[in-house]
């Protein structure tokens, strides 16, 4: 696809902080900034994605000439701010998860280490990235484990919010397990597989049904797949596929199956199968669309539907039951004289208060099983003894407490970015899904089951959560941080 620059892809807030730190004389100042995302009734857990892209801008940062002249129409910019962007290009660190780790409210997933003019100009966009693609990939993991092993397809892109919602919730969707994407820009750029046949508008451009399906089957013999519910679906349409079949069996062919787009799905898969099975076709697909989503997959399910492959796309691709994560990008530290210097905010709400210092993550997970039992988030630099017994206990209800005795801990941040330079080899696309399905394969089925999950275990570490109450308690004081 063709770059842009994207360098302006910001909040005017971020360039008003800029030339406040320049004129404050502030523009040399590390800071520390965090992306996470806090806990609603929706979240159980999500799949982080969009870091390649984020990436990628982070990296691509260049205010050319035209972008200059139109903040300068703008007259709020001081001209030597003006004049530094001439230059300006990302000189710090970025720590990250990868792309397709299982991720909890509170956790840093995405950490800054910049100058504080870089590190404030890209959190607009970074969060548009990761904000985006990390719920379409979450979304799409909750459809797939609904469908328990069968085929799931990506249709969103015609219901998509815009053209990059549709491509980049396309490389999400595959992130969070779907087989192949109807988006071919998606598939050309990422290298997805792509699906689809035919619409209602070809059978109603035939004068029948059985003619529009026996031409289907003369340009693509070895893919016929059939929509049947354009007229009556169990009177005609699949009445004519079987008809068809019967002919591309004849020439040596081997059918594919059929879709079902509209009506009672449960009942009418039910009676497809028998139809398809008396015919002599217990091996054809019956493939649903239409408005679909990890609820009324699971119900169908619930109900029998003789279903193996499901097209799945406005539900999936806007994330219709939450149509944003929330994702925010909050300052954690400042350094001075090499040291980080924590920053905390405060709120009334106590699900807004954040984390201060500059954190990592580690898994926990069971040597017996493999599986993940808990997070901590901790203070990089925080020294533990992972061969003793550990605690974890609840961040506020701390009567709440769980010990392990075996096991295994994983770090999940990668240094990604070092001084300005790309340090993490990114994964192709393929290795990302591969990793992902790995990822939901080591939780327990009792975490990402859709009503009343189990709670996962999320714990600061006694060293975060000592510095954060400090903090708290010299706020409350009125007292100097």
């Amino acid at each position: 696809m063709e770059k842009r620059n994207l360098t302006l892809l910001t909040d005017l807030y971020e360039l008003t902080m800029m030339n406040g730190y320049y004129l404050q004389g502030k523009k040399d100042e590390i800071a520390v900034f965090d992306v996470f995302f806090r806990q609603n009734e929706l979240i159980t857990y999500s799949l982080a994605a969009g870091l390649e892209q984020a990436v990628d801008y982070v990296l691509n940062l260049k205010f050319d000439e035209d972008d200059i002249n139109y903040l300068r129409g703008l007259n709020i910019f001081d001209e030597g701010f003006l004049s530094l962007l001439k230059d300006f290009k990302f000189t710090g660190d970025i720590y990250s998860v990868p792309e397709g780790t299982m991720v909890f409210p509170g956790e840093p997933i995405f950490t800054v280490k910049a100058p504080i003019m870089q590190a404030q100009l890209i959190e607009t966009a970074v969060l548009n990235i990761i904000n985006h693609q990390t719920l379409i990939a979450s979304k799409a993991a909750k459809v797939v484990y609904a469908a328990a092993g069968d085929n799931v397809m990506e249709f969103g892109l015609r219901r998509a919010q815009g053209p990059d919602a549709g491509i980049y919730g396309a490389r999400a969707a595959m992130i969070g397990g779907c087989n192949s994407t109807s988006d071919v820009i998606a598939g050309k750029e990422f290298d997805i597989p792509v699906s689809g046949t035919h619409a209602h508008s070809w059978v109603m451009n035939f004068p029948s049904e059985y003619e529009a399906f026996k031409a289907y089957a003369e340009v693509y013999p070895n893919g016929v797949l059939l929509l049947v519910d354009t007229y009556d679906t169990l009177k005609s349409g699949i009445p004519n596929a079987i008809k068809v079949f019967d002919e591309v069996v004849k020439k040596g062919g081997k059918p594919v199956g059929i879709r079902i787009d509209s009506g009672d799905l449960a009942y009418l898969t039910k009676q497809a199968r028998k139809m398809l099975d008396k015919a002599g076709y217990p091996d054809a697909i019956i493939c649903a669309s239409g408005d679909l989503d990890e609820r009324s997959i699971t119900s169908l399910k619930l109900q029998g539907a003789k279903i193996n492959s499901w097209g799945v796309g406005t539900k999936l691709i806007t994330s219709a039951d939450m149509p944003a994560l929330g994702g925010v990008y909050k300052l954690a530290g400042i350094e001075e004289n090499g040291a980080i210097i924590p920053k905390i905010k405060v709120s009334n709400n106590s699900e807004k208060i954040t984390n201060p210092g500059f954190k990592t993550i580690y898994r926990i997970y069971d040597k017996a099983t493999g599986k993940a039992e808990a997070d901590l988030i901790a203070l990089r630099g925080e020294e533990f003894d992972f061969d003793k017994p550990i605690t974890v206990v609840h961040p506020v209800e701390r009567w709440k407490a769980t010990t392990f005795t075996d096991y295994f801990v994983k770090e999940l941040p990668v240094t990604v970015v070092k001084d300005g330079k790309l340090v993490y080899g990114m994964p192709r696309l393929k290795e990302i899904s591969a990793y992902a399905k790995g990822e939901m394969d080591s939780f327990w089925d009792e975490y990402k089951r859709l009503d009343q999950p189990h709670v996962y275990k999320v714990d600061l570490s006694d060293g975060l959560y000592d510095l954060k109450n400090r903090m708290l308690e010299k706020i409350r004081k009125g007292e100097s941080l």
